[in-house]
């Protein structure tokens, strides 16, 4: 499984190191990004193999397409 994300930042996210545990997001899936904000339990239902493109709502706007093979995004 795959996702698009588009990432519209033009500057580094600076993290500051706290006495409790911090989650960086892995999924792009955020709206608190670089922290994690459980928005990643929306793809638990992602099938390998397939890419997913998701809207602002965070919820799969296509899911059709194979895995992208030859792309050079990856």
């Amino acid at each position: 499984m795959a996702r698009l994300v588009r990432f519209t930042a033009t500057a580094p996210v600076k993290v500051e190191p706290t006495d409790k545990p911090a989650f960086i997001c892995a999924c792009g899936l955020t709206r608190n990004f670089p922290f994690c904000d459980g928005s990643h339990k929306v793809a638990r239902s992602e099938e390998a193999g397939k890419l997913y493109v998701y809207g602002d709502d965070r919820q799969p706007k296509s899911s059709g397409a194979d895995d992208f093979t030859g792309c050079s995004c990856g």
